[in-house]
């Protein structure tokens, strides 16, 4: 299969870039990385300097890599890059690929994206600092099943960054409230919720990120389905907790 790729060339994060045209012809039964993989030896073969872009466990878990492919990010369906196939795409077709656009995910090089914002915003409270000693017993804390499913549903955030790169506004409101809910909604982050959503707030405005305007487009190309009410919960914790903060 013959494509057309415009990939966006950037030697460092000061540098200009633009996009390079590369024609490929390849299988489309390899998947999107693959496809990258083989372009870059290519490259090499040529003496030319290979494509960076990002990737790690290439199963659709650890959310590295976050390409933006023809005005959407991880491209034409609702799935991660790496699990995104050739056949999905025309003979003689155009692809353009990107790295995130946001100003809180500054560029590296290529493709390759700064998203420690995510994880400073994790580091200012998206965890649970309690002593809670030895495991207690399977059915010392019950949870409902129905709250517990919540729980884990805003747990499978996989931090990749496409919440941010379809918003309008690059807000990062689905993940900080998927990061908030999988704590709020059981007893064991109830403890620190006030100073959690204060805290984690406060950091995702110091990144810079966009606000909020509920379009929706965050959830709908979210590849692991993250719902919008992670976000009402997320207002929800934040507005109680500045009611009775001691923080002024």
């Amino acid at each position: 299969m013959k494509l057309t790729l415009k990939i966006w060339r950037q030697k460092h994060a000061n540098d200009k870039g633009k996009l390079v045209d590369y024609n490929v012809d390849i299988n489309p039964e390899m998947s999107f990385l693959e496809m990258l993989d083989d372009l870059n030896e290519k490259l090499a073969e040529r003496g030319e300097e290979p494509i960076a872009f990002d990737h790690d466990c290439r199963e659709g878990i650890c959310g590295t890599c976050n390409l933006y492919i023809n005005g959407r990010p991880h491209g034409p369906i609702r799935t991660t890059t790496c699990q995104l196939h050739m056949r999905h795409f025309h003979e003689g077709e155009s692809i353009v690929i990107e790295p995130w656009r946001a100003r809180s995910f500054p560029v590296v090089k290529d493709l390759i994206v700064d998203r420690s914002a995510f994880d400073r915003i994790v580091q200012a409270g998206g965890y649970i600092s309690v002593n809670t000693g030895s495991a207690p017993d399977a059915n010392e804390i019950p949870i409902p099943k129905q709250i517990a499913d919540e729980a884990f549903n805003s747990a499978a955030c996989i931090a990749c960054g496409a919440c941010v790169a379809a918003c309008k506004n690059a807000s990062a409101m689905l993940f900080v409230g998927a990061q908030i809910s999988k704590f709020a909604l059981v007893p064991q982050g109830k403890a620190e919720k006030k100073i959690r959503a204060e805290k984690m707030v406060a950091q995702m405005d110091a990144e810079g990120f966009g606000a909020c305007t509920n379009t929706g487009a965050c959830s709908a190309e979210c590849p692991v389905e993250i719902s919008m009410t992670n976000i009402a919960r997320l207002n929800r914790e934040y507005i109680g907790a500045k009611l009775t903060s001691d923080n002024v």
